[in-house]
């Protein structure tokens, strides 16, 4: 008989089995190296495959609705996916096309960067913040009224960048965290479920933003577009590498790169934004895996009832991370606005904070993993045109390939039949539980 006390069997004796249940589960780190390594494996591919069978189910999708005058089937399926490819990272056969497609494709990546880990890190702690979109604008609007008015509220010609933009960053910031901390504050103190307060929201801040802008204070007069004024070059987070422009042409379109030239190969629209949205990606990373903060946050989101017994804040927790989910989508769309519209139209953001939902599923909620989550989101949506026009195919195909990319990831237990593919992760995540829990 094997010893009650032996290294197989560390539980306290006294210890019933209701107690080893509300346990947290040990931190990943705390296996075996190899067990964790085959772990990480198994359970980073199931995102891959989800994506190269939604790739799949697209080509037979254009394989069976090409048009004739394209050419053979075959040829419209290869045309299809090879313009996709080109519209995101260049024709490869000439290398002057490859800079502009990849700086495209990481400014339509950027505020998926940070809209998809102000998700992500919501679901760390067990909340769905379905906010984003809402964030997003309210971040937009806060960036905007800073970037364009704060020299006249301040009673000054103009402000040195090293204060107005680190202002205007800070203002958008601020408004998407308090837009996301309301939610967070009435699902810790009356249990109000935040999918239902952060949907509400978003159709708040959608008003606000076309209050604002349509007929309100911020509209540009004179502009024969429903937007703002643009914003002072101060506040503008600049281009990393591009011409530099007359002064007399539109505003908005002279602002000056880190680096200029006189080559039009290399005059790219990529700003300052992405080292913002690198750097959120590190900072959440540490807090969640380095700070006492970070690990109440995945304990809450992990187990509620191990952490209250263990006398964590949970009021405080969730609205900590739903105000910091906020700010960085707020940052997503300040981003949007300081570097590269450098103004605020009253259509805006085209439903970038939803995408983030599906980006985050799509890593796993892992703030590394968003990376190339991000940038994969971004290359389909910078891909689409190119590859409409190369076979004749609906740009809304990639609509498709995205929501069949959310379904394997939703429901992984597809793609884990259809590859044969065990689960060593103990089970499914938590993105968040119900009303009052």
């Amino acid at each position: 008989m094997a010893d009650p006390t032996s290294s197989h069997d560390q539980r306290d004796p006294t210890q019933t089995s209701a107690d080893v249940v509300v346990q947290p589960t040990p931190p990943s780190g705390d296996a075996p190296p190899q067990r964790r390594r085959l772990s990480w494996i198994s359970e980073g591919i199931v995102p891959l495959l989800a994506i190269l069978t939604a790739l799949l189910i697209g080509a037979v999708i254009v394989f069976f609705s090409a048009p004739a005058e394209k050419g053979t089937r075959i040829q419209v399926t290869i045309n299809a996916f090879k313009g996709l490819f080109v519209g995101a990272f260049g024709n490869w056969a000439d290398p002057s096309t490859i800079p502009i497609a990849l700086s495209n494709t990481l400014v339509e990546s950027t505020p998926y960067l940070l809209a998809g880990l102000a998700v992500a890190l919501g679901f760390k702690a067990g909340l769905f913040n379905i906010g984003a979109e809402g964030q997003l604008l309210m971040g937009a609007i806060g960036a905007a009224a800073v970037g364009v008015w704060l020299p006249a509220w301040l009673g000054v010609a103009s402000l040195p960048t090293l204060i107005h933009l680190p202002l205007a960053l800070l203002a958008g910031a601020l408004a998407g965290g308090i837009w996301g901390a309301i939610p967070g504050y009435l699902r810790a103190k009356t249990g109000a479920h935040e999918v239902i307060n952060t949907i509400m929201l978003n159709y708040i801040a959608l008003r606000v933003l076309d209050y604002m802008i349509v007929n309100g204070p911020m509209r540009a007069q004179g502009a024969s577009l429903q937007r703002t004024p643009y914003i002072q070059e101060s506040a503008s987070l600049p281009r990393f590498v591009g011409i530099v422009r007359s002064a007399d042409l539109t505003e908005g379109q002279n602002y000056l790169p880190f680096v200029p030239t006189t080559s039009s190969t290399w005059d790219l629209r990529i700003h300052s934004g992405l080292l913002i949205a690198l750097l959120a990606v590190a900072f959440v990373w540490w807090l969640l895996r380095r700070t006492p903060t970070g690990f109440e946050i995945r304990t809450i989101g992990a187990n509620p009832e191990a952490a209250r017994y263990a006398g964590m804040n949970i009021t405080r927790t969730f609205v900590l991370t739903m105000g910091l989910s906020g700010a960085l989508a707020g940052l997503a769309g300040t981003g949007q606005v300081l570097g590269l519209d450098h103004n605020l139209k009253s259509v805006f953001s085209g439903g970038l904070g939803f995408d983030s939902i599906a980006i985050a599923l799509l890593a796993k909620s892992n703030p590394i993993a968003i990376i190339p989550a991000a940038i994969f989101w971004g290359a389909l949506r910078q891909g689409a045109g190119a590859m409409q026009i190369a076979s004749g195919i609906s740009s809304n195909l990639i609509n498709i390939i995205q929501a069949l990319v959310i379904i394997f990831i939703a429901a992984d237990q597809i793609v884990r039949w259809l590859y044969r593919i065990k689960r060593t992760d103990g089970g499914g995540m938590v993105f968040s539980r119900g009303w009052g829990k």
